[in-house]
Order: structure tokens, then sequence, then C-alpha cells
């Protein structure tokens, strides 16, 4: 039995006198309101009265009970417990430790024409072709990328704007399918793009070799382009109107565009106009995101940063006023389906930063402009900033298996282990959770998170909490059913 944390646990105190070792399984406990809800490490889950908590930890439910039979087959009952059932889905969920490294991030250039008050790329101006990937680096890159041993290949373009260097991105995407022609693995390519500078052409070229597009899209017109600055253009009207075309073509596609909302101080009180926004543009869904501390961001955080409190307390609005819209149209939210999922089935979506122990260089690696290879994205950021820390090798050097096995992909594994944090390990949401190390280092100084001070741990707290509030209510049910079962696109979604 693990020891619940406050202040979203306290309540009742369990009385260990009382613990049944024999008969109750291994559990962890959070107080929602007037239940207890209860989780195992095989991500199973139930509420239970403060009664019904008291008689199974003391041994005393009546065996012929439904809910002693729901708890015996869920792993609660140590006496009961279906061992091949329990390791087969939990080997389910934990399928990606067998894999190399699936998503591979690749820096075409830094240079954006944009000046997005976030910015965490540190992007350069449009004259500096010094920050260009150039396609004997572009060659390298890939060849690298495809010593992965990870049947599934996701390349994803970032910038700055990848679409600067569009001869860099082109080669890449054609030298990509060249070479898996002969590896066989499911390759998948994804361009992160404000796009601004995309042209008939240019989609011409993508939509032919299933490219998946993802933009940003902070909200209406005034507020994306307070975020977004975009000198001597119109960046909402850009992304409205490219989004519009290529949302009609990729229709019955299994490549389509998405979009990311980033939410600073300015998005906080105009969730509805958010939200109503990515629902007039004929979207899916929307990923609410908070701004994360990394490159221009730390310069702005003052002006557009907001607390956990703050974020948390703009999901709940948002996420309330998605419900609603759901009773019209299908409508979902990425943050709360990548949960969902872990919570309602026996499968992981694989979302690098949501996962134990995270994607950092064992499910994915960045490829900076200038060859430099990084754990992660996250990590390529810091660069920008005078930190090598995350660097793991190049690809003008060394090999796939020094990146892989470098002393830094060692110890990002160790620190996003959530055994291996005092919190996470009796944290009742941990069979759901993941802890990025890169972003507590950005915080906190330090890999190893300090959790009850974290803010990325609140935030996923706070949103776990409404999810399994939601869930206890039970008139949400068909609502997640339905979000779970629309078809998962070639997608950005598996990072942030």
């Amino acid at each position: 039995m693990s020891q619940p944390d406050p202040p979203g646990a306290t309540g009742a105190v369990l009385d260990p006198a009382r613990f049944d070792a024999e008969r109750t399984g291994f559990f962890r406990f959070r107080r929602l309101a007037d239940k207890f809800l209860v989780t195992n490490d095989f991500g199973k889950w139930r509420f239970l009265t403060e009664g019904e908590l008291q008689a199974f930890i003391s041994g005393g439910l009546d065996k012929s009970s439904a809910l002693y039979t729901r708890l015996a087959a869920d792993g609660f009952v140590r006496d009961r417990m279906d061992f091949d059932g329990l390791t087969a889905s939990w080997r389910r969920r934990h399928r990606f430790l067998w894999q190399g490294p699936s998503l591979h991030v690749v820096v075409a250039t830094l240079r954006c024409n944009h000046r997005c008050l976030y910015c965490q790329a540190n992007s350069v101006p449009m004259n500096d072709e010094s920050c260009d990937m150039s396609v004997e680096t572009a060659r390298k890159v890939v060849d690298r990328i495809f010593e992965s041993s990870s049947p599934a290949i996701t390349i994803e373009f970032q910038g700055g704007e990848p679409l600067v260097n569009w001869p860099v991105v082109e080669f890449i995407v054609q030298y990509a399918h060249q070479k898996n022609r002969k590896a066989g693995k499911g390759l998948w390519i994804n361009l992160v793009t404000n796009l601004s500078l995309l042209d008939e052409r240019k989609l011409d070229f993508l939509l032919k070799n299933g490219v998946n597009f993802c933009t940003s899209l902070d909200g209406p017109e005034d507020l994306h382009n307070k975020n977004r600055l975009f000198v001597g253009g119109n960046s909402y009207a850009d992304t409205v109107r490219w989004f519009k075309v290529i949302h009609e073509k990729t229709k019955r596609k299994m490549f389509r565009i998405d979009a990311l909302l980033t939410v600073t101080r300015f998005s906080l009180p105009r969730y509805k106009d958010i939200v109503d926004e990515y629902v007039k543009l004929g979207s899916r869904g929307v990923f609410i995101r908070p701004v994360n501390p990394f490159g221009l961001a730390r310069d702005t955080w003052d002006r557009i940063g907001c607390s956990a409190g703050e974020f948390v307390d703009f999901y709940r609005g948002a996420f309330d006023h998605i419900l609603a819209v759901n009773k019209r149209r299908p409508f979902f939210e990425q943050t709360a389906r990548i949960f969902l999922a872990k919570i309602m089935t026996d499968q992981d979506p694989n979302f690098l930063d949501m996962r134990s122990p995270c994607g950092a260089g064992v499910g994915q690696i960045a490829y900076n402009f200038d060859g430099g290879v990084y754990a992660c994205d996250e990590g390529r950021m810091f660069s920008r900033m005078g930190d090598e820390s995350f660097r793991i090798g190049g690809v003008a050097e060394g090999s796939y298996k020094d990146c892989v096995g470098h002393p830094a992909v060692r110890a990002i594994a160790v620190a996003s282990c959530l055994d291996n944090q005092i919190e996470c390990s009796q944290c009742a949401y941990k069979p759901y959770c993941g802890v990025c190390p890169i972003q507590c280092y950005a915080e906190q100084g330090d890999i190893m998170g300090r959790m009850p001070s974290n803010t990325r741990c609140r935030i996923n707290k706070g949103i776990q909490d409404l999810l399994f509030e939601r869930l206890k209510d039970g008139r949400y049910d068909k609502i997640f059913q339905r979000w779970l079962k629309a078809k998962e696109p070639r997608s950005a979604y598996q990072k942030q």
C-alpha cells in the first residue's frame, strides 16, 4: 500500500494495523471529493468509498460481491491475481521499452520569419544562412536515422521555420523514401510549420509524399498575432488560409493537418474563444499545451508566463467547454486523449514526454542544423543557450550506438523512471504519467526534479484530477470512448 500525497489525497487515514498483507495487493490511492481512487502498476483503477476502502485493506470485503470480483480481476487482491493476464497487460503498455528511437527531429534551419513571444528555438533572422543545414549533412542525418532499431520511423521537421530551407526539406523527404524502399520500416514524415512560406508547388510535393502537417493556432486573430509576431505579414491569415486548403485536400488521407495551442498569460481569460476558433476552422480537436521555459520564453516569462494553477484553471474551463461542444459534434482535447488512452485501455500512445522512462535518447533523437545529435529537441534548445549537457554526438562522428548509449541518455533514463522519484513512486497517477528531466533541468537546475514544486507535475496532477472527476461522474464515458476510437493519423502529437 502506498500512502496518498497531499493535498489531493487528504481525508481518512487508513489504519496500518488493520492491513491484511495476505489478501491485499499493492495499490496507491488518492482522495477525490467523496471517493478514493485506487490504482496499481497494471494501470487498473477503481473508485471506493471510505468504508469500502477500509474493508478492502482489512480483507473484510464480501468475496461474493461484485466489487470484490472486479478488484480481484484487476489485480488488487493478492491471492486472486491472474499473473499471466496482468503481465500481458503490462507488457502491452510498455512495448516501447523494446524498441529504439522512433521519433527523429530534424532542424533544417534556425531561420524564421516569425518572432513568437514564446519561441523555444532561439531562431535567427532570415538573412543568417549560417544556421541552415547543408545537403551533405542532411544525407548523413538520414543515414543515421535509418540505423535505429525501431521498426517505425517518424522524421519531424522543426526549426526555425523548415520551409525557409526548402531544398533540404525536399532532399530529406526524397532520400528517406529511397532509403526506406530497402529498409522496409513504417515511415512517417511530419512538417511543423507556420505555413507562411507554403505555395502550391511545395504543397503538391508534400502531399504526394504523404507528409503530415502540424502548425500553431493560438486562438482568434488578435490573440494569435499577439503571441506569434510576423513583421510584414499576418500570421493568423496565412495559418487559417493554408489550414483550410490542406484540411480539404487530406480529408480521407492518413496524413493531414493538426494545430497546437500554446497557452500564454494572454490566453487565460479566453478559453471559450480559443476552442470556438478551432471548432469554426473545422479542426477535429485541440492540443492544449503550457508555454515552456526555453529559449526566448525565458526572457519574456514575466510578460507571458502563467503558473501551474492558472494553467489548470484555464484547462478546466476549456475542457468543460469542449465537452459541451461534443453535444453538437465530435471534438477532442489531445492531452486528455493521451491520458484517457492510458486510463481506459491497455494501450500506451507512446507520447514521449508522458511515459516512464521518457523518450529522450531512447524514444527520440534530435539532429541540429550542423549535424549535432541531441537526446531530444528540448536538449537541442539548450545548446542555443550555450549548454551542451544533452549533446550525445554528431552525424560526422561516432556511431548510432555511441549516441543511444551516451552517459547523458543513461542519466535521463534513470531520472525519468518514476520509481526513482520519491513523490512519483507514491502517486496514484504513476501508471499514467511521466516526467521530463530536461524540463526539470530548465526549471529547477537538476534532471532529478523536485516534484512537490515542479510545474509540470502540478499541471499533470491537475489534469488527471479533472479526468478522473469526469470519469467518476459517468456522464461523459461515451464521449471519451468516441475520442479513443477516432483513428490516429500520422501525427506530430508524439511530442510537445
